[in-house]
This record gives C-alpha cells, structure tokens and sequence, in this order.
C-alpha cells in the first residue's frame, strides 16, 4: 500500500509539471531555445544515469538469468521505438516546432495522442520502480522529471504555435499529464494477478529511457548548431545529470 501512496505522489508531482508552460510565456523564444536545450542536456544524463546506474543493476539482481534482463532491457528499446512509429510522432523539445506537412488540428492531436501515451508509460515506470523500493522509484520519478520539463515546454510551445489559447494549451498538456495517474492503477492492478510484475517492467524502463536519451534527445542537441562554448556547456549538464543520479546512490 506504501508504494501505491508514493506512487501516486510522485506522478501527480509530475503531472503539474505541465504547467510549466505559463512560467516561459514572456521568454523571447531565442533565449527559450537555449534554456531548453540545456534542460534537455540534463535530461539526457539524468535518463543514462537512471538506467545504466539504478535500473539495469536492479534488473540483474531480480532477474534469474542476465539474459532475460538483458532481453527485456532490449525489448524497452523496441516498444519505444513502436509507440514513435505507430504515432508517427517524436517527442519535441523545441518550443518552436511543428510539422509542416500536415496542418495544425492534425499536428495538435497527434502530439496529444503521442503524449497521453507517453505519461501513461511513466505513470507504469514510477509505479514498478516504487514496487521494487521506494529510493529506486524515488530516482526513476526524479529521472521522468528531468525528461518531462523539456518537453512539456515543447508541447505548450507546439499547442501555441498551432492556434491554440494560453488556457487551452495548458488544459490539454494538464489532462494529457494525468495518464500517469492511470499508469500507476493500470500497474498495480495487473501486480495482483502477474506475480513480479515489477522485475519485467524495470529492465524495459530502463530500455526505454536509454532509447529516449540516445535516439530522441540527443539528436535533437545535434539538430541546432552551436558554438564550442554551448556544446561544453551542453556536455557539464549531461555529466550534471549523470552525476545527480550517481548521488542518489546513497538514498538505497
């Protein structure tokens, strides 16, 4: 019941992240893109460093075999890569951004479908990481964090730039933000009939993390140019969010 409560917590947390929008509606948008592209630097770090240090270790110890940890760790990579191909759609992190050949209504529904299902996930991430420990579902939910802000600024931005109202754009990334909530039900729900549901879903978490910080953020750090000083400083806050999440080490 504990991991339930926390699990809630942590998504609701999470959830009003979406709001986060009206905090950057004054920013001129060229100092915006820089402040994300740094917030997604640090996202990057924080998801490599939740996998490779807090996920794949738990996956071996609760797997009986490294090769079906390895296999599931895999497979996150794969579901990941299905969900963007099937939603033809790509999470974005430039406020700025849109897609040119298909019109506005269009765009903004595909985002919000390819969103909703994105907080679903996350909601079942935190929830299978709290039914592990709640320090591994602490690190995890701070992880889903650091990825969140990014793009929930690129959604406002993308609702906006598609003709949307102010309150309109930060209903819709609030609603869509609540799918967490139903992840978190959706996971305990099946935990009472799939016995270590958990010991599944923490190895394709951490597949899918390292999915989104290699094939979707960090191509989009490569998609703007800039100068050797930005790409340093793009480097400090990959390393920074490796480095949170090595600290966290000491909350298990």
């Amino acid at each position: 019941m504990q991991s339930f409560i926390f699990s809630i917590i942590a998504t609701v947390l999470v959830s009003l992240i979406s709001l986060i929008g009206i905090f950057f509606i004054f920013i001129k948008t060229p100092v915006l893109k820089k402040i994300t592209l740094f917030l997604v630097s640090f996202a990057i770090g924080g998801l490599l460093g939740d996998a490779f240090i807090h996920l794949i270790p738990e996956s071996f110890k609760s797997q009986n075999q490294s090769l079906s940890a390895s296999l599931l760790i895999i497979l996150g990579i794969l579901i990941f890569f299905a969900i963007e191909k099937i939603l033809r759609w790509r999470h974005c992190h430039d406020p700025n951004c849109h897609q040119d050949s298909e019109d506005s209504s269009h765009s903004t529904l595909i985002n919000l479908i390819g969103d909703t299902v994105h907080n679903l996930t996350d909601g079942m991430i935190i929830a299978a990481s709290f039914m592990v420990s709640i320090p591994l579902g602490v690190t995890t939910s701070l992880a889903v964090v650091l990825h969140e802000i990014p793009q929930e600024i690129g959604n406002f931005g993308i609702f906006i730039h598609n003709g949307l109202s102010i309150s309109k754009s930060l209903v819709y990334n609030f609603i869509s933000a609540l799918a967490s909530v139903l992840g978190v039900i959706l996971t305990f729900l099946l935990g009472q009939y799939f016995i270590n549901v958990a010991s599944f879903l923490v190895p394709i978490t951490a597949g899918g993390f390292i999915y989104l910080a290699a094939s979707d953020l960090i191509p989009e750090l490569h998609r703007h140019q800039s100068r050797a000083k930005h790409s340093l400083l793009q480097l400090f806050f990959i390393i920074l969010g490796v480095a949170l999440m090595s600290l966290l080490v000491f909350l298990e």
